[in-house]
């Protein structure tokens, strides 16, 4: 499989600086959203590389 066909996951963008309200939102915190997304991202990562072995 190509990685034309099959790109890296891009990893998620961290919350704007001023966007978390402070308002200790919990689930709905742009913090919380992102954390997850990040995890998300690295799970992908990790199966991306398994079907990309380096060199």
């Amino acid at each position: 499989m190509s990685d034309k066909a099959d790109p890296a996951p891009v990893p998620p963008e961290p919350p704007y600086e001023g966007e978390c309200c402070e308002g200790g939102c919990g689930e709905a915190c742009v913090w919380e959203k992102y954390y997850l997304a990040r995890a998300e991202h690295e799970q992908a990562m990790a199966e991306w590389l398994t079907r990309h072995p380096a060199g």
